[in-house]
C-alpha cells in the first residue's frame, strides 16, 4: 500500500468554522490510522477576500483541539503551513504547459462580457455557464487579444466519473461542466488548479473534504486527465446541520472554533463531539481519547447522511469531561473566566486560591461550561452577595414570623458551635427542625435563601461549612433585618 498522505487545505477568508475543524479531524485521524502524513495548506490566493488574523486563527484553532501538522515549506521552518500565494509561479508553469498540451486556452473576454452573458442565460432560464468563445479563437485574435485569463478545455462528450470513498460512484456528464478558469488575469491561479497542481506536488493519496466539493471534482479529475496524472481517492464528509435542519448559524450559537474555546467548552470535549459528528465506532461508545479516535477511525464508518449539530448534547459531553477535572485542574481552567468576570484579581488571587477550591467541589458537579462557574459561586463572595429572592425567605404556607424564628433560632444554634463543619452542622440543623415542629423544606429553603440569596444553590450545610462561622451567622442576622422590613 502506497503511503497515505491527507491534507487540510482552509482559505483564510474568514475564522475557522465548525465544519471545518470536523473536516481536518477526519483527515487527521486517517492519515494517524495508517501510519500516514498530515499536511496543512493555506489557499490564499483569493486575495480580495483575506481576513486579517484568520492565518493564526486557524492554526490556534488546529493545536487547541490537538491537531498536528507534519511538514512545511523550508521558509518557516517545518512548523508553518504550506502557503499557495508563495507558489504562483509553480502554478503559471502548469497552467501554460496544458495550453502547450492543447488542454488549456486563453480567454480574453471582458468582465462586462461575462456579466452580459449570465444575465442573458438567466433571462432564457437556463445554468450560468461560460459559452467557449475564446476556445476556438485563430492565432491572430489571440495575439491581439489583451488582458486574458487561462481556461481548461473540457471535453464535449462523455462523462467523468469518480469513485467516492463515502458515498460510492459518482458521475457528470461533460456537457454540463463549462471551462473554468485555471489561471486569472491577474496571474494568481483559481482554487481548481492550485488545489490539483498542490495535491499531486505534494503527493496526496486522499482528499477528504466537505461534501460542498462534490460537484467541483469532476473538474479535478479532467485536470488530472489533462496532465496525465493519477488522481488521489476523493471521500466527501457529510454537511453539519443545525436542529430542526438548515445551515449551523451563529444565531444558533457559537460557530466558530475559537468561540467555543472562549465560552468554556474543553478541547477535549468538543474534539470528542465533533468526531461523533457522521462517524461512529458503534452504537454504544461515546466517549474517545485523540489516541483512540486515532486507533479506531476508519473512513468506511462515516455516514453519508448529514450530521445534526446539538448545543445540548455538546454541553453534556462538556459537562462530563469537567466532572473528570481534579479539583487543582478544575481551578487552573476556571480561572481566566472567574478573572474576567471580576471575582478574583492580581491583587487577590493568591488569598482566595484556597477559598475557591473549597467552593469548586460543591458545583463542579453542576458545571456545564467553564463559564458557568461566576453564576454557581457568586454568593460566596461578599462583595457578590445578595438576597436576590426576598419573598422566599418565607417558607412556604407560613408567615413572616416563621421566617423570623428560623432565622433567629439557627443564628443562636450555629453561633454556639466550636467546630464548624458540615458533620456538626447537619445533625442540629435537623434536630432545629424537630423542635420547630415545621417541615424540612419550609425551614432549609429560608436558611438556603439567607445564605445564598438564591432557591437554587449547592447542598445548604457544605455551603455553610464553606463560608463558615462568622459569614453565616452574619448573613442570618441580615436576613433577620431584611424580613423585619418586609412588614
Amino acid at each position: 500500500m502506497n503511503a497515505v498522505r491527507t491534507r487540510f487545505a482552509p482559505s483564510p477568508t474568514g475564522f475557522l468554522h465548525i465544519g471545518g475543524l470536523r473536516t481536518s479531524l477526519f483527515a487527521y485521524l486517517f492519515a494517524r490510522h495508517n501510519g500516514g502524513s498530515f499536511i496543512l495548506r493555506i489557499e490564499d490566493t483569493d486575495r480580495a477576500r483575506l481576513v486579517e488574523g484568520a492565518l493564526e486563527d486557524i492554526m490556534d484553532s488546529l493545536r487547541w483541539i490537538g491537531i498536528s501538522w507534519d511538514e512545511g515549506p523550508d521558509v518557516g521552518g517545518p512548523c508553518a503551513p504550506y502557503l499557495q500565494s508563495e507558489r504562483r509561479e509553480i502554478y503559471e508553469r502548469y497552467a501554460l504547459l496544458l495550453i502547450e498540451r492543447g488542454h488549456a486556452y486563453r480567454c480574453f473576454c471582458s468582465p462586462e462580457r461575462l456579466a452580459a452573458l449570465r444575465e442573458e442565460q438567466r433571462k432564457r432560464g437556463l445554468d450560468p455557464g461560460y459559452d467557449r468563445h475564446c476556445r476556438n479563437l485563430t492565432p491572430q485574435e489571440r495575439r491581439s487579444g489583451g488582458p486574458s485569463v487561462i481556461r481548461l478545455k473540457v471535453p464535449l462528450e462523455g462523462e467523468t466519473a469518480f469513485d467516492d470513498i463515502i458515498r460510492g460512484s459518482i458521475s457528470k456528464k461533460n456537457s454540463e461542466l463549462d471551462d473554468l478558469v485555471l489561471l486569472k488575469s491577474d496571474g494568481f491561479p483559481t482554487y481548481h488548479l492550485a488545489n490539483v497542481v498542490d495535491d499531486h506536488l505534494m503527493e496526496i493519496s486522499h482528499v477528504i473534504r466537505g461534501d460542498e466539493w462534490i460537484s467541483s471534482t469532476p473538474r479535478h479529475i479532467l485536470l488530472y486527465r489533462a496532465f496525465g496524472w493519477d488522481p488521489p481517492r476523493f471521500a466527501h464528509v457529510p454537511i453539519i446541520l443545525a436542529q430542526g435542519g438548515g445551515k449551523l448559524s451563529k444565531r444558533h450559537g457559537a460557530t466558530m472554533v475559537l468561540e467555543f474555546r472562549e465560552r468554556g467548552y474543553l478541547s477535549e470535549a468538543l474534539l470528542n463531539f465533533i468526531a461523533l459528528l457522521g462517524w461512529s465506532l458503534d452504537d454504544k461508545t461515546e466517549f474517545f481519547t485523540m489516541k483512540e479516535l486515532i486507533e479506531h477511525f476508519e473512513l468506511g464508518r462515516v455516514n453519508r447522511a448529514p450530521a445534526i449539530f446539538s448545543y445540548e448534547k455538546l454541553d453534556w459531553f462538556n459537562g462530563m469531561y469537567i466532572r473528570k477535572k481534579s479539583i487543582p485542574e478544575l481551578y487552573d481552567l476556571v480561572l481566566p473566566y472567574l478573572r474576567r468576570d471580576g471575582i478574583v484579581d492580581s491583587e487577590n488571587e493568591t488569598a482566595q486560591r484556597d477559598y475557591i477550591l473549597q467552593i469548586l467541589p460543591l458545583v463542579q458537579e453542576r458545571m456545564n461550561r467553564l463559564t458557568d462557574i461566576t453564576g454557581l459561586i457568586w454568593f460566596f463572595f461578599d462583595d457578590r452577595y445578595e438576597i436576590r429572592e426576598p419573598e422566599s425567605l418565607i417558607p412556604k404556607k407560613g408567615t413572616l414570623d416563621d421566617a423570623l424564628r428560623i432565622l433567629n433560632g439557627a443564628s443562636e444554634k450555629l453561633v454556639k458551635l466550636t467546630s464548624f463543619e458540615e458533620k456538626a452542622i447537619e445533625p442540629l440543623m435537623r434536630g432545629f427542625v424537630e423542635e420547630l415542629g415545621m417541615k424540612t423544606g419550609q425551614i432549609f429553603m429560608t436558611l438556603r435563601v439567607a445564605v445564598t440569596g438564591s432557591r437554587v444553590s449547592p447542598g445548604l450545610f457544605e455551603t455553610m461549612a464553606v463560608l463558615g462561622k462568622q459569614r453565616t451567622v452574619k448573613r442570618l442576622s441580615e436576613a433577620v433585618t431584611f424580613a423585619q422590613a418586609m412588614v
